[in-house]
């Protein structure tokens, strides 16, 4: 029996779409070993030398013009259709040879853009099935297209927002953002603590996102007023820049203070930590949710990441940092209401395990199974 082909679209503007790919690429092989799936940033894939260009002019913007990243995020339909257009023509004319030669059973699109491309290509005659992972907890225009056949979505809201945009209720499919298998895993902290070498005491992890964005000299400064009650973890992801000059900062050399540049094992340290510190992406709040571990929010990005700052804050599940003051309740109730935040924790878990971390997955099979009905 021939294995059936899943192709996952994905574009490097953060890191949050792409490992959205590669844990749904992990959770289909692990549900079916007659899955065979290929993961693609297509931008990069297809244009690797101008692709890095305008992903760095990204990464510049939202790191100095925020507000600009904010307006765009507000203001997408009026040019969603002209963009995807622009795009299709400048970065993506090879699109359907791809399709063509990879011959996917099914196309799974974790950012809008391949989603706005594929689409385009199956208005042209392209005749495959077209899934489209939502990796926020809110839904803008340029997600949707007449011709994406399922769209997965992080939550009841997200659905109605779809709704009211005139998608078909039987188009969407509630079934949270797909994150690693390794996130749903609970495994030793007393290994972990040996591995990282870390103190059995509070503990708190700080991240600054996929691409290490951390840029908060006065949040992490005033962390290290616990360091002797506290262990505190900065992780820098790819920010080696950042890495180094706290590296060489005389204030965060103490036993209690970890300072780690990129990972692949932040499911690890969520567990073994109490409280973390990150800025709301998509994926980062949905890995958080899993661990079941508190969340304090620090710079959310105008657009999106506010919208799952927002989110979260709603559900109680996290708070965002707007002064110092909720820094230090924070660090004081891991001081004197420690068993109190791990009853807590222990509650979290038991509300998401009763959803299915592999919604998304299960869904592209049995699609899959079904594929006469999009044929």
């Amino acid at each position: 029996m021939a294995k059936k082909r899943v192709l996952l679209l994905s574009e490097g503007f953060g890191a949050g779409h792409t490992q959205a790919a590669h844990a749904l690429s992990s959770n289909l092989r692990q549900l079916s070993p007659s899955i065979q799936t290929k993961v693609l940033e297509l931008g990069s894939f297809l244009n690797p030398k101008i692709a890095p260009l305008i992903i760095s002019a990204y990464r510049k913007t939202i790191t100095t013009r925020p507000r600009l990243v904010g307006y765009m995020y507000r203001h997408q339909k009026s040019f969603n259709r002209f963009t995807a257009l622009a795009l299709h023509r400048m970065f993506y004319t090879s699109t359907k040879n791809v399709v063509k030669q990879l011959r996917p059973d099914i196309i799974v699109c974790t950012h809008f853009i391949p989603s706005a491309v594929i689409s385009r290509l199956k208005r042209l005659g392209t005749n495959v099935p077209l899934c489209t992972v939502i990796t926020d907890y809110d839904a803008h225009d340029t997600w949707i297209s007449p011709e994406v056949d399922r769209y997965f979505v992080s939550t009841p809201e997200v659905k109605r927002k779809l709704l009211s945009r005139g998608v078909s209720h039987a188009k969407i499919q509630v079934t949270g953002i797909p994150i690693h298998p390794d996130f749903w895993t609970h495994p030793s902290k007393e290994e972990i603590r040996v591995q990282f070498n870390l103190l059995n005491m509070p503990t708190v992890l700080v991240m600054g996102g996929g691409w290490g964005i951390m840029n908060d000299e006065v949040v992490h400064e005033f962390l290290t007023r616990w360091r002797e009650e506290i262990q505190i973890i900065f992780c820098f992801g790819n920010n080696d820049k950042g890495r180094e000059e706290m590296e060489s900062n005389p204030r965060f050399q103490h036993p209690n203070i970890r300072i780690l540049g990129f990972t692949r094992e932040i499911d690890k340290l969520m567990e073994v930590s109490d409280l973390l510190v990150t800025k709301p992406g998509g994926m980062t709040c949905t890995e958080g949710l899993a661990k079941g571990i508190p969340m304090l929010f620090h710079q959310p990005l105008p657009g999106q990441e506010e919208e799952n700052c927002q989110y979260f804050t709603a559900q109680g599940l996290g708070e965002p940092i707007q002064s110092l003051e909720v820094l230090e309740k924070w660090m004081n109730k891991l001081l004197q209401q420690y068993d109190l935040l791990q009853q807590q924790r222990a509650q979290n878990l038991q509300n998401i395990e009763r959803s299915h971390p592999m919604q998304s997955a299960r869904s592209i099979i049995d699609m899959l199974e079904n594929e006469k009905v999009y044929s």
